[in-house]
């Protein structure tokens, strides 16, 4: 969309208005256009102890257990669609509700004992929900409907089909005691799974900078909360995502640089090494007791490659199309390092291409990445973005209380069909780090869209967790423009899951194959690099009756059009 020939000419400027918590409206306030709609809105209730988590998590299972025993009993002459293939798929999304819950637990709580309870129960699920593909009699209930040969048609046969693929990729066809190998495998690999994303987690790596190592950093970044914690000390971290972006791309001292990335690509090293290994290990024993050629093969089965080859070929074909501009970009990155260090012979490592591509840009597009975040404070952002998804959508957002809070400044938004006024769904925002935290970027799934069994649609809540820079005490939260078009990517995703009408918890939202997941964001954060758009909310924070320049916005599309080194930042740039 960066040479859309035509722009939403009803998207408005205007900033969204602000309601104090005696303004705000509550879930319920809504609850009677959702019954008119025939929808269900639903806030969770959230557990505030760990035996209460544990609990949440046991009594889910034990219902899901008692649907389970259901379809495995019932006569397998009266077996229908209904009674056994949705039966499956409404008691999976129902224990799904938990699991969901305890990893907003464990990836948001402040307290470090409850996101261990979260952590566990999530252990828990995924133990059960791979010994489920293991229920031999729910298997020939739903195999002898499947025998019936029934005529369906869309997501009914959609259905079916991936549910009888499932007991097949998990080795329903195997004799008894290589079935029970392959649980037990696919079981290891889930917990070690979790172990790995939470050593990541719980990985904090402070890392203490003088001024002096720190040159070129903007003076804002200095004053930021947390930053300063001596005389002449700085405290970096190189686990939270900005201040590691902050650093890379403007301190002059390689060493500086250097120190971090290693710190921040070693993060939970010693502990998840072996993880790693185990996992790889793992992997190729399920794939191979399973049939498969590789894990590869296993795992894009799914995906719209559907396999190992095809995926290797797409990588392969991209990376051979775009070797000589990535090789030509490296090399006039080369050449402002060598001019920099006096070393005709300097090499771009991988803690150099961030801070010379940065300027690069200074210099040959005359885009300076840290003047531009006066132009994107926080709120503005967010209010810009709100009014141009709701023109393109035609929807409403509006701010809504929230029962609970796991942090104080948590927001919950609910979402309305702007011309009939039916509830959609719900999204909560926690946008600024904290210790403990989830420290990416990403989009959450606490309760999915489905139609229920009593024919009402549950419409979504999701949550939204980030990690900008926070605000200062004399500043807002300042945004980079690659954070601009990172917000708007993962607001992508949190539309996609809202605005669902899939019939079945399986298909609903971002329930797509793995390889299209992200096609509706990355078109969506495409709006942020259009003049006019950006016009409608980027202004200086100092003074907004300034907006970003047209020739800066056109140097901006010209630098990213120019440049390939993001596709690639996890080579070894040196040794092109």
């Amino acid at each position: 969309m960066k040479s859309s020939v035509f722009f939403l000419s009803f998207v408005f400027a205007a900033a969204s208005p602000s309601f104090s918590a005696a303004e705000l409206k509550t879930v319920d306030d809504f609850r009677s256009a959702a019954a008119k709609a025939n929808a269900v809105l639903t806030i969770p209730n959230w557990e505030q102890s760990p035996k209460a988590v544990e609990a949440m998590m046991n009594g889910a299972i034990a219902k899901a257990n008692k649907g389970l025993d259901q379809i495995g009993s019932q006569d397998l002459k009266a077996v229908t669609f209904k009674n056994t293939v949705v039966a499956l798929d409404d008691l999976t999304y129902q224990a799904g509700l938990a699991a969901n819950k305890a990893v907003i637990i464990k990836e948001t709580n402040t307290n470090p004992e409850m996101r261990a309870a979260g952590e566990n129960t999530i252990k828990i699920f995924q133990d059960w929900a791979v010994s489920i593909d293991y229920r031999e009699d729910v298997y020939k209930a739903i195999k002898a409907f499947a025998d019936t040969h029934p005529k369906l048609s869309g997501e009914d046969e959609k259905l079916l089909n991936e549910t009888l693929r499932d007991y097949r990729r998990a080795g329903l066809d195997l004799p008894p005691d290589q079935r029970k190998e392959v649980e037990q495998l696919r079981k290891e690999l889930s917990k070690l799974g979790t172990d790995f994303d939470t050593n990541i987690v719980k990985a904090n790596a402070p890392v203490i900078f003088t001024k002096a190592d720190l040159d070129g950093l903007p003076e804002s970044f200095f004053a930021s909360p947390g930053v300063r914690t001596g005389d002449d000390a700085y405290t970096v971290l190189a686990n939270v995502t900005w201040q590691f972006n902050t650093v890379e791309e403007n301190a002059k001292n390689e060493a500086t640089r250097k120190q971090l990335y290693v710190i921040r690509d070693t993060l939970a090293k010693e502990a998840n090494v072996p993880v790693l290994n185990q996992m790889l290990a793992l992997r190729n024993k399920i794939a191979l007791r399973l049939g498969y050629k590789s894990w590869d093969d296993y795992q894009t089965e799914v995906k719209m490659a559907k396999t190992g080859a095809n995926a290797g070929k797409y990588i392969s074909d991209l990376v051979t199309g775009i070797q000589p501009k990535f090789e030509s970009e490296v090399a006039e990155l080369q050449k402002l390092k060598a001019a920099d260090t006096n070393d005709p012979n300097a090499k771009i490592e991988v803690w150099d291409w961030r801070y010379y591509a940065n300027q690069r840009d200074k210099q040959k597009y005359a885009v300076d990445k840290e003047a531009l975040r006066a132009f994107f404070p926080f709120q503005n952002v967010l209010d810009g973005m709100f009014n141009i998804y709701q023109s393109i959508f035609g929807l409403k957002f509006e701010k809504i209380a929230a029962s609970y809070k796991w942090i104080d400044d948590l927001q919950l938004f609910m979402v309305t069909d702007s011309a009939t006024g039916e509830p959609l769904g719900m999204f909560y925002l926690d946008m600024f780090p904290r210790e403990g935290k989830f420290n990416h970027f990403a989009q959450f799934e606490i309760i999915g869209g489905k139609l229920l069994p009593d024919g009402k649609y549950q419409r979504p809540t999701v949550a939204l967790l980030c990690n900008f820079s926070p605000p200062t005490a004399d500043k807002p939260s300042l945004m980079t423009h690659q954070e601009v078009e990172t917000l708007f990517h993962e607001f992508g995703h949190a539309l996609h899951s809202i605005v669902t009408r899939a019939k079945y918890g399986r298909f609903a939202g971002t329930h797509v194959p793995g390889d299209f997941i992200e096609a509706p964001s990355q078109m969506l954060q495409n709006w942020v690099w259009e003049k006019k758009v950006l016009d409608t909310f980027a202004a200086d924070y100092r003074d907004p009756s300034k907006k970003i320049p047209a020739e800066i916005i056109k140097k901006m599309n010209d630098e990213s059009f120019s440049q390939l080194i993001r596709a690639r930042p996890s080579f070894h740039i040196s040794a092109t």
